[in-house]
């Protein structure tokens, strides 16, 4: 009698509400907006009260290692992985990740470019940008006009050191310039590949022997470790991206070359001392203007290990989506928007009215060409990488030696002479050669 009367209460229970939401994990790096992303989390699930988020948030060099350990083992730990365009063509090959089949309201063709292009393999796209990125200088206007200091849209390097002597006060906690000094394939090593490629340098000739030795890779070097110890501030070798942010904002730095985001934010009075003091040109040139500032995407992607993939799909729709865009200008204002995606964005007045940097972004962002990124050939895709999977140890090991040169443990020449070992190691053992 009791288990009869029970019954119509369970049958109950079990029709109220959404019975089992699924809980999608999501990998994702600790930049600004992606934060803000996750910030926005109430509008999606709202959307969709089936799906809930799980956010696993980590430093650049973390995540990179996190999330090509879980695909590479088939771990299955995420359901949504924020990766970029050196892993996406060389995933989506191996067939580690899912086609992204967005529907028509999506509008793919709206993508930039070299957006698409970047993140797809045979036509097919395997990761959606989230936002995309070149790089350029940044600099600090009153410093560079008290100076008497006029940069042309594309400075040469000797002028950006020039200015970094005039401009460095570091008596009232000024620095010259702040570059990038952290190891890391996508950290240091992102930053200086340009320069070596603008002093006529490359990774690799055309039988994919490592050139780390040559002329064009020490003279950059040379250049880079003299620029930063004499006018970039104090443990240089430690700074990444977020790390130059926060002295950027502070006013404590008198130029910056780094990627084109980092505008959105050191142009914020919200968090920028210096906000109405920024302007910008392209990144600098030496022996030639080919590979002198990067390309890349943050893009949002789903491993094939994933058990959900509608609702993973479900969620990159929402995240890079046009209506996104319009979300965050909505809650943040327009020049707080992710840039570099979409062509609408930059055709958009409210958003080029907001963002005093928009043009020279995209001028950046488009002069970037991936397939042709070096003065002499090379066998490789890429501007800032090369898009083979070696490159990743290569890199780590690589920006390592450099690293410790800026710290000044150990000569320019000598770090050069590990790292060509090191990548002489890595290629034989890919039998690129013997």
């Amino acid at each position: 009698m009791k288990l009869k009367a029970a019954l119509p209460m369970l049958a109950g229970l079990c029709l109220a509400g959404p019975a089992f939401a699924v809980d999608l994990v999501i990998a994702t790096v600790n930049n600004g907006h992606m934060i803000e992303m996750q910030k926005l989390t109430p509008h999606f699930e709202k959307a969709h009260p089936d799906i809930k988020l799980k956010w696993v948030t980590l430093e650049e060099g973390t995540l990179r290692s996190r999330v090509t350990t879980d695909i590479a083992t088939k771990g299955g730990q995420f359901d949504v992985m924020t990766i970029g365009m050196y892993e996406t063509p060389i995933w989506g090959k191996k067939g580690w990740l899912k086609e992204l089949k967005p529907d028509a309201s999506y509008d793919v063709d709206d993508l930039l470019p070299a957006m698409r292009n970047g993140l797809s393999v045979d036509g097919k796209l395997y990761a959606a940008p989230f936002y995309g990125e070149s790089s350029m200088l940044m600099y600090r206007k009153d410093l560079t006009d008290k100076a008497g200091i006029k940069f042309a849209e594309r400075p040469t390097w000797e002028q950006v050191r020039d200015a970094a002597a005039k401009i460095h006060d570091p008596k009232s906690g000024v620095y010259g310039i702040c570059l990038r000094g952290k190891p890391g394939w996508g950290d240091n090593m992102a930053f200086i590949t340009t320069m070596v490629n603008s002093f006529g340098g490359q990774w690799f000739d055309m039988s994919w022997k490592p050139q780390l030795e040559s002329k064009p890779w020490k003279d950059a070097i040379k250049f880079y470790v003299e620029l930063l110890t004499k006018y970039g501030p104090p443990g240089s070798s430690a700074n990444s991206f977020n790390e130059i942010l926060a002295l950027y904002n502070e006013g404590k730095c008198g130029m910056w070359i780094d990627a084109t985001i980092a505008t959105s934010f050191i142009t914020d009075p919200k968090q920028s001392k210096v906000a109405d003091k920024v302007a910008f040109a392209q990144g600098p040139t030496m022996a030639t203007d080919k590979g002198a500032n990067w390309l890349w995407a943050w893009a949002l992607a789903i491993p094939a290990g994933t058990k959900h993939t509608a609702e993973a799909q479900k969620f990159i729709t929402w995240a890079t989506s046009k209506d996104y865009v319009n979300l965050v200008a909505k809650e943040k204002g327009w020049a707080a928007v992710p840039t570099g995606t979409r062509k609408s964005t930059y055709a958009n007045p409210e958003f080029l009215k907001a963002a005093v940097f928009a043009e020279a972004e995209k001028k950046a962002i488009d002069s970037a060409n991936p397939n042709d990124s070096t003065l002499p050939k090379s066998p490789y895709v890429g501007v800032q990488f090369a898009a083979i999977p070696e490159f990743q140890a290569i890199g780590i090991a690589v920006g390592q030696q450099m690293s410790a040169a800026l710290a000044g443990k150990v000569s320019v020449d000598q770090a050069l002479k590990t790292a060509q070992v090191a990548a002489d190691r890595e290629m034989r053992k890919g039998g690129y050669y013997k």
